[in-house]
Parts: structure tokens; sequence; C-alpha cells
């Protein structure tokens, strides 16, 4: 498996991605898949909502290829396992609901502070609810879990909920990171990622 997708957060910030991917083993192709209307991402007129911005990243996805997933980028990484497990080859996700209920647990209102920051930002990211619990036991690709015990916005419990319902899971915790510690804690997160890739490389003999 030497095709890699990365799906930014909610902020939509491509470049997120730059120190993780300069760390990964050579050999890798990358991808990157920008949301229009986020970051510096033009318009598109196909994407109005939530549903059609789905339905965009997952058209996008046309290979064999491991999905490494940021926040909400990891609610598409989901829809991709189940909707294209052909393709989909296994899932590595940061701090990420996964589509799961949060309701229950204990987390920052990062929608407030969002919606302030990115004010020209469509409305409607913040307001989807879905919840895919019922369906992750069917995602059957190895699934990597990189938890920041410092997250207040997807807390280790979440990491942890996550784990116990897919089929095949590992947890991994980066110690001090928060939130965006995929970005900060770089060269952690890429050793975690590393070892992962290895057993697909192994796999692949």
């Amino acid at each position: 498996m030497k095709h890699l997708i990365f799906l930014p957060g909610a902020s939509g910030n491509t470049a997120f991605w730059q120190p993780l991917m300069a760390l990964l083993p050579a050999g890798y192709s990358m991808q990157v898949i920008a949301y229009p209307e986020f970051g510096d991402a033009p318009a598109h007129p196909d994407v109005a909502d939530f549903a059609s911005l789905s339905r965009h990243v997952l058209g996008q996805i046309e290979q064999e290829s491991i999905i490494i997933a940021q926040s909400m980028g990891g609610i598409f990484a989901v829809q991709a396992a189940l909707q294209k497990p052909e393709l989909v080859k296994g899932l590595v996700l940061i701090a990420t609901s996964g589509g799961i209920d949060l309701s229950r647990f204990e987390i920052g209102d990062w929608r407030t502070a969002y919606k302030n920051q990115f004010l020209n930002y469509p409305d409607w990211f913040t307001a989807v609810q879905l919840d895919y619990s019922a369906q992750l036991p069917e995602i059957r690709q190895k699934v990597l879990l990189l938890w920041g015990d410092a997250d207040p916005v997807s807390p280790v419990a979440v990491g942890q909920q996550l784990n116990r319902q897919f089929a095949d899971s590992s947890l991994r915790i980066i110690q001090g990171g928060d939130h965006l510690f995929a970005e900060q804690h770089a060269p952690q997160a890429a050793a975690q990622i590393s070892e992962y890739l290895q057993h697909f490389a192994q796999r692949a003999h």
C-alpha cells in the first residue's frame, strides 16, 4: 500500500499536514484533499452542504489508499471505509469523533470558537450531527487511533470508545498533545504512523 490520503479538520487547512508528511517513510505517494470554500480552496458548484461535500471528498478516492484524517476529516474517512472498502485499506484517525455521538463526553464547545474564528466559512459544517456507531463494527480495515492527552475538543475517552467499536484497532496516546498535535508534535505522530504502515509493507511481501 503506497498511497496515502490526508483529510484536514474543520479548518480545511491543507498545510496542517506538511510537517507530518515530511517525516513519513519515503516511497509513498501522498494526496491532500481540500474542502471547497474552506481554507484557500475555491468554491465548487457541486458542494453546497455536508452531504455534497462528502460526495466530493469520496469521489477523489480513486485508488487503493490508506486515509489519514484529522478531527472532522475522520467523518469522511469513516464514510469512505464503509462505502469504498475495496479502495480504503486502512485508517489513521487523529483526534476525531469518527462520526459517533459526542453528547455523553465532556468536550469543549469548539463550534462557537470555530464560528468566531472562521467567519466566512459555510455554517452548515458545524451543524451536522452524524452517528455511525452502529456501523463502525462493519469496518474491517486496520485502524490506528491517535489521541493527545491534553485535547479538550476530542478527549482520550472518545478514542477509547472508538477503540472498543472498531473490529481491528489500536489506540496510541501522544503525551502533552492537544487537538493539533499531529502538526505540533509531528515527530511523535509520524513515529506511530510509520509503525502502523509497516503492517502493510510486511503484508505485501
